[in-house]
Formats: structure tokens, C-alpha cells, sequence
């Protein structure tokens, strides 16, 4: 999961595409970047950490031009975290192209072969982004025939992406000279809106992982990215969108609405919020049919996401609603801390309880989801050890079994609490004195009822079943294998979000008016 940004306007983007960032922070905190573009050259600047650590004024000064793109990155499946992969990534031929990519290839290694035996280009990292953008720029060659390039090579170009490329991908891309380029892979498995702002000077555009970038920007919310669709916003602000798949299935990632979203975005036409109130309501409805005799005296969410769940299932249900659980936000998500036993203590650093919340009460504890069981098991103790008498603890989504590779960092099979136990053995493990767990029908009505026309979702981390049709058993071993390796994956990597860490990065400038071959 990352965070893209793209704006064209009509005065500097360089703050705007900060403030985008910042908004876009949740979706990650391991680098971040901005490149810029003014006349014929490229401006850019990355670096590891959150993106208040990254930029310093120096940096921003250096950012000029009226068109831009940013990044925040978290490396996805099997990826070791690596300063040079912080995004955007570069290449000079044909024309001088910068590219941030938020998903993840699964045929990423194929397409390296391609690279090397036919494309005759080369790869400097382990970064699929780096491999999209070089698929991306030998596509436009061909398309363009080594001659000027215009708007129908440029759709051509996408069209070849497509073909080529399996997994999720949701792209902005600078194109010297031209414009700003941003297309979401046919099954519109990661997030893309586009906004628009009307000025004196004339249109601006932009296009964000979230809506609620352009909330915050003061852009209007125009509508989502089709999937396989391009859209082109040249450097004079002209809007272009062209259909460059031959075959879309909509098929948004469920995880969104769970837990990756912000809840105050807008998601293919679904509210975040509103869809996570829903996923109470359904949670509520299976309580009282499987649970009819259990006492409950108050529901308490897990900050954050949890909460609209929580606050709609107690509503549903006749009981209070409470806060039990104070939150340290200069703390980094559990979710993505290294290693179980820094996993374990940071859940102590990261919630603390109000005692009289739990004291002498049977209580419902509402997550938005249970992946390894750790923070779960450390939340239950800390309701006992507050005083609960009974802790029961229900999940907004259905039990997480199977790897993501479509941009989510889950952990391996083996570290996920429910690969292999049922809800009975989850709930000895975890210490709790009930556990529920929302039915997939359920989770999928919850989206679907505030937006009839998805007909499917990417739910494989629930149920195994992969929307793109190309993931064996040997692709998922393999991610595995990476993974266990020392220096593998973002567990071992760390959270980079709020220890401090970041620095200085790397400022770039790229005239472009001589540029050479890759």
C-alpha cells in the first residue's frame, strides 16, 4: 500500500503537493518523494521517513514548476526496504519519464527478463515500480515510433502496459514536455479519484489514491479512475481520458473499507465511513443470531478504524457505547512493527486503558480485523487486567487466512492467526471469553448497499481467491520464501513513521533538454 499524488495548476504545485502527502501519510511511512517540473527540467527530491522528516525548505524551494507528482511509500509483499526505492523513479529514454506507482506485479520477474533479453533495458533495483516505469517508457517508444509523441501513442502506450503487466497498479507518470499521465490496472484493484479545481487562471487537475486529498486541497471531487482507464492532463491543462483495456473487471481491494482508507474518503463511489457503520450494522444482526444469551454491558472499540463499527454496533444492539482505550499517536501502527516481540510491547506503548471503563464489566471489544492475533491477545489482558469480568471481541471482517499481493504487506500463512484454526481455537488463543467475526456475504453487502454497481471486491486475504487469475501456489511460496529471509519484508524492516528517523534524502535535477539513452 502507497499513497500517489498528481496535480497540473496554474501557479506552483510544490505545496500542494506536500499538503497531499501529509493527508495521504497513513498509506505510508517508510519514504517519501516529490518531483516537480518547470520548463525542461525535472526537479526532484526523496527520502526515507514520513514526509515532515524528508522536506526541509531548502527542498521545497528547489521544487519549482506547475505540474508535479508525489509518493509515500510502503513496500509491499516479500520487499526489503531500501532507500533507493523511495519513489518517484526515473529514466531519461525515450522522452524523459518520472513514475509512482501504489500496488503490486506479481509477474514482476518475468517482465525483469523481458527487460534484459528484449527491451534491452536495465533494472538498478528490486522495485516492481521501477520495472512498471521502464515497461511503461519502452512502450512509448514503440508507440511513438521514435518520433514525436502525441495523445493516441501515449493511450497506445498504457494499452501495452496493460497487456503486459498483471497485478495492481495504480500510476501517476510526468512525461517530459507533455504532461501528467495516470491510469489504474484493469480489475481497479487500488484506489485513484480525480478532482478538479476551476481558477481565474484557468483548470486544475489532480488525481489522489484518496479523496480526501482533494478535500483538503480544495479540489472537487470529480469521479474515480476506471479501471483500465488512462487519463491525460497536458501541461496546458487540457484534460484527455481514453478506455486502453481490452478487458475491466471492477473489483476495488476490500482492505480499503476495512482498514486502509481513511474514513473520511470516498472510495468508488462507497464512503468509508458509511460503509464501516454498515459492517456494524451486519456484525450486530450475527451477534444476536449466534450469540442471543451473551451479556454484554458496554461495546468498546480498538482506535481507530474500528470505530464506526463499534459506535453502530451498539447502537444495533441497545448498549452503550464507550471509549475504553486512549491512543498514543506519536506511536507507529502495530501493524507494521518489526518482529512479534517489538509488536507485542508497542501495542503497552501504543494503547492505554480507562480503568473504569472495564471495571466489573462484560465487554465488547470491536476491531476492524485480526491478522496475527498479537495486538489482539495484548488487548484482551489489558481489559482483564482493567477489571473486565467477561471480554468478548468481535472483528468487522472475516478471518484473515491467505496472503495479499496486491500491494498489502500480510504477513507469511504461517504468521497469521487463522490459517490454520478455527474461531474457537483463535479464541483460546487470544484469551478472549467469546469471539465473532463478520461473514464475507456480510462485509461485501456492506459495501455494495451504498454502492449497487460492485458486483465484485478483491477479498484473497479472506478467501484464497485471487481477481487476476495468475497466482499459483509457487508465486505464494515464494513470496513466502522472501519473506523468511533476514532482511526481507517491511516486519523486518520497521516502521519508519514516528521513531524520528528520515533525514536529508536526495534532491535531483534533471535537464531534460539533452537528455541521452538509458
Amino acid at each position: 500500500m502507497c499513497g500517489i499524488l498528481g496535480v497540473v495548476a496554474t501557479s506552483p504545485v510544490n505545496q500542494l503537493l506536500y499538503d497531499g502527502l501529509q493527508v495521504l501519510q497513513h498509506r505510508g511511512q517508510d519514504a517519501a518523494g516529490i518531483a516537480t517540473s518547470e520548463g525542461g527540467r525535472f526537479h526532484m527530491h526523496k527520502g526515507s521517513g514520513l514526509v515532515r522528516d524528508v522536506f526541509r525548505t531548502r527542498n521545497m524551494r528547489n521544487l519549482t514548476g506547475n505540474w508535479g507528482i508525489g509518493h509515500v511509500r510502503y513496500p509491499t509483499a516479500g520487499s526489503a526496504y531500501n532507500a533507493a526505492e523511495a519513489q518517484p523513479f526515473y529514466v531519461n529514454s525515450p522522452f524523459g519519464l518520472l513514475l509512482a506507482h501504489n500496488g503490486n506485479l506479481t509477474n514482476a520477474d518475468e517482465l525483469k527478463r523481458e527487460m534484459y533479453l528484449s527491451d534491452l533495458r536495465h533494472i538498478n533495483t528490486s522495485s516492481d515500480s521501477e520495472v512498471l516505469l521502464n515497461v511503461l517508457a519502452h512502450e512509448l517508444q514503440a508507440a511513438s515510433k521514435g518520433l514525436k509523441l502525441d495523445e493516441d501513442a501515449i493511450f497506445t502506450a498504457v494499452a501495452g502496459v496493460h497487456r503486459r503487466c498483471r497485478g495492481a497498479y495504480a500510476v501517476v507518470a510526468m512525461i517530459a514536455g507533455y504532461g501528467l499521465l495516470a491510469f489504474r490496472d484493469p480489475y481497479g484493484i487500488r484506489p485513484l479519484v480525480i478532482g478538479r479545481n476551476d481558477t481565474a487562471a484557468g483548470s486544475e487537475w489532480l488525481v489522489a489514491s484518496e479523496s480526501v486529498a482533494l478535500d483538503v486541497l480544495g479540489f472537487r471531487l470529480l469521479r474515480d479512475v476506471a479501471p483500465g482507464e488512462a487519463v491525460l492532463v497536458d501541461i496546458e491543462g487540457r484534460f484527455h481520458s481514453r478506455q486502453c483495456a481490452a478487458k475491466t473487471v471492477h473489483a476495488p481491494c476490500m482492505f480499503e473499507f476495512v482498514y486502509l482508507a481513511r474514513p473520511d474518503s470516498i472510495i468508488d463511489g462507497v464512503s468509508v465511513y458509511e460503509s464501516r457503520m454498515k459492517m456494524g450494522e451486519f456484525l450486530a444482526d450475527k451477534m444476536k443470531r449466534t450469540m442471543p444469551k451473551v451479556h454484554i454491558d458496554v461495546v468498546i472499540p480498538i482506535p481507530d478504524s474500528s470505530r464506526p463499527s463499534a459506535m453502530q454496533m451498539a447502537h444495533r444492539l441497545g448498549l452503550p457505547f464507550r471509549e475504553g482505550f486512549v491512543k498514543n499517536r506519536y506511536i507507529g501502527r502495530t501493524f507494521i512493527m518489526p518482529g512479534q516481540a517489538t509488536r507485542k510491547k508497542s501495542v503497552r506503548q501504543k494503547l492505554n486503558t480507562i480503568h473504569q471503563e472495564f471495571k466489573g464489566k462484560s465487554v465488547l471489544l470491536v476491531d476492524d480485523s485480526i491478522v496475527r492475533g498479537t495486538t489482539s491477545k495484548e488487548i484482551v489482558n489489558m481489559a482483564r487486567e482493567a477489571g473486565a469480568t467477561q471480554v468478548y471481541l468481535a472483528s468487522a471482517a472475516p478471518p484473515v487466512r491467505y496472503a495479499n499481493v496486491y500491494g498489502i504487506d500480510m504477513p507469511t500463512r504461517g504468521e497469521l492467526i487463522a490459517s490454520d484454526r478455527n474461531d474457537e481455537e483463535i479464541c483460546r488463543e487470544i484469551g478472549a471469553d467469546g469471539l465473532i467475526y463478520q461473514d464475507l456475504d456480510d462485509l461485501k453487502a456492506s459495501v455494495r448497499a451504498l454502492n449497487p454497481a460492485l458486483s465484485f471486491f478483491e477479498t484473497s486475504c479472506f478467501d484464497g481467491s485471487y481477481i487476476t487469475g495468475d497466482i499459483t501456489a509457487e508465486y505464494l511460496n515464494g513470496v513466502e520464501n522472501q519473506r523468511s529471509e533476514p532482511a526481507a519484508g517491511k516486519g523486518d524492516a520497521g516502521d519508519h513513521g514516528d521513531d524520528g528517523e528520515g533525514g536529508e534524502g536526495g534532491q535531483l535535477d534533471l535537464n531534460l533538454a539533452s537528455a541521452g539513452d538509458h
